[in-house]
């Protein structure tokens, strides 16, 4: 990877979602902007923030898709990326809101 270039592998929720009722929309449904997940697999030297692992959000209208060995991935900048997730810690007593 060069520069400030991201390779991600897409997330789930990049093809069909189904509603909280349990109907299946499809991916070419139109919904306005949505944002979605994918998992960083590479990242070029001048990458600051994400790193090898890490789960970042992005818009799928603004990326490069690339096949490698059968496998789509998203190529992106790193100001492309909107927000990075950190593991979610699952105390003993339950998950509070």
């Amino acid at each position: 990877m060069l520069h400030d270039r991201i390779l991600l592998e897409p997330g789930p929720e990049s093809g069909e979602r189904k509603s909280s009722a349990g109907i299946v929309i499809p991916a070419t449904a139109s919904m306005g902007r949505r944002l979605v997940w994918g998992k960083v697999v590479a990242a070029g030297p001048h990458v600051r923030q994400a790193g090898l692992g890490d789960t970042v959000l992005y818009d799928p209208a603004e990326l490069a898709e690339v096949e490698l060995e059968g496998q789509v991935y998203v190529l992106l900048r790193e100001r492309d990326v909107h927000a990075i997730s950190e593991p979610a810690e699952v105390s003993s007593a339950g998950m509070y809101l």
